[in-house]
């Protein structure tokens, strides 16, 4: 039953993801402190690396924003959703850039790999930001030695949740001790605001109706017709 439930709530994630970059501002800016200096981006086309040893490193994707723990000489370290150490254990084809089906694959079959790339291909084209996150957690960094030797110690396959271990959590767990997400935090809240409008209870009610009158009074029909709006009543 938990499987199931996180299931769904993974799937729920990637579609409201949509929804909640159009609605939140970055995490760089809504999270700044008034009085703190703006952090410097850097365009891997046209900038030398800047980086120091034990730096978060993030870029934005399609969806979501992506993670990493610069190690020095041009590497970073970063968690990706992959199949194919699934399939495969040369480590030559590993260690060829994650194409979307591997990664895609990888989401779906919960497998990951922590790996090392250059900055080029980790940032993929896309603009650099680097330690945003310190104004974000209210932790403070670990050293930048420390921070890249943890990267470096977890390096190969783990497993991997879109909710619960993300490459955000690989990278707060490196530079803060602290394994979170706060893209995660951010869809919960949203989560919980969508449960507790009373408007979605009248809403899946009425799905609930419809959904009775077209498949009849049958078991897997009516108990979601029921359970739903009611826990969603609760909830609210």
């Amino acid at each position: 039953m938990l499987d199931t439930l996180t299931f769904l709530l993974e799937k729920l994630f990637l579609l409201a993801h949509i929804k909640l970059s159009s609605l939140l501002p970055p995490l760089s800016s809504h999270c700044d402190r008034e009085d703190a200096a703006p952090l410097p981006a850097f365009s891997t086309a046209s900038t030398p690396h800047k980086f120091q040893r034990g730096d978060l490193l993030e870029v934005p994707r399609t969806l979501f924003t992506h993670f990493g723990i610069y190690l020095g000489d041009n590497r970073v370290a970063h968690l990706i959703p992959d199949i194919l150490p699934v399939l495969t254990s040369d480590a030559h084809l590993i260690q060829e850039m994650v194409t979307n089906t591997r990664l895609v694959l990888g989401v779906l079959s919960k497998r990951a790999s922590i790996r090392l790339d250059s900055v080029e291909d980790f940032a993929y084209g896309a603009r650099i930001l680097r330690n945003s996150m310190d104004r974000a957690v209210d932790r403070r960094p670990l050293t930048g030695e420390e921070v890249a030797r943890r990267a470096e110690h977890l390096v190969g396959a783990v497993s991997y949740s879109l909710l619960w271990n993300n490459c955000e959590h690989f990278v707060t767990f490196c530079r803060y001790d602290d394994a979170r997400s706060l893209q995660t935090d951010e869809f919960c809240e949203w989560l919980k605001s969508l449960i507790r409008d009373q408007r979605n209870v009248a809403l899946s009610a009425l799905l609930g109706i419809l959904s009775v009158l077209f498949c009849g009074l049958s078991f897997s029909a009516t108990l979601p017709a029921l359970l739903i709006p009611f826990t969603l009543w609760m909830a609210s």
